[in-house]
């Protein structure tokens, strides 16, 4: 199986079917990459940014701890983690 960074490395030029399929490929290996995700979160940008993110959305609860503790040690990352959060809670941002 391939590593997180691997995963990453390939969205640099992927088209949006490959996008997508990578997505799935970062949901599909669940809760156990989530702390990779959350620390790649914080310095990727574009659209490993937005797929990261959108992962961390899909995983669900099991990333909510990790985006916490992130924003925690890292106030530059808290208004990321925390509209995260609300997604993932289902929360309307106020």
């Amino acid at each position: 199986m391939e590593t997180v960074s691997e995963i990453l490395t390939k969205l640099e030029n992927a088209d949006n079917v490959t996008k997508n399929k990578l997505e799935n490929m970062l949901v599909n290996c669940g809760s156990s990459v989530v702390p990779q995700l959350v620390d790649q979160l914080q310095v990727v940008r574009g659209v490993k940014r937005g797929v990261v993110a959108m992962t961390l959305i899909r995983i669900g609860d099991a990333s909510i701890k990790y985006l916490e503790k992130a924003a925690h040690d890292n106030k530059d990352f808290e208004w990321v983690a925390e509209y995260l959060i609300r997604e993932i809670k289902g929360e309307i941002a106020a």
